[in-house]
């Protein structure tokens, strides 16, 4: 087992992106380009903690936990958009919005405990 599968902000970035890849699967009505953006970010969150991990130094380790997070900025602002335009349902939202919170939040401490 590789020591990213352990964090908990990876196991939880996983379970967002299964979530996010499913409906990017059924919906048929969002835009190529908006499911190509939502699903880039979002394996962006996965992908950018487990690279990050991977890094010897604090600050490598910092730069990727950035992007990382700012990716769960991303995926929070396409779904309400997506909310807004009808294409996600209010249970659906609720759920990633709130992971995509708490990713953030992770990452945040995360992130300010590496420049300590």
């Amino acid at each position: 087992m590789f020591p990213f599968e352990q964090l908990e902000v990876y196991k939880k970035a996983y379970s967002a992106n299964q979530k996010v890849y499913r409906l990017l699967k059924e919906k048929s009505t969002i835009p190529p380009f908006v499911k190509n953006q939502l699903g880039r970010a979002c394996l962006s969150i996965m992908l950018n903690i487990a690279e990050g991990s991977a890094k010897v130094s604090a600050r490598d380790r910092k730069n990727f936990f950035v992007i990382a997070r700012g990716s769960a900025f991303e995926c929070s602002a396409l779904i309400n958009f997506l909310y807004d335009e009808g294409e996600v349902t209010d249970i659906l939202k609720v759920e990633l919005y709130s992971a995509f919170d708490e990713i953030s939040r992770m990452l945040f401490t995360m992130i300010r405990n590496l420049n300590n």
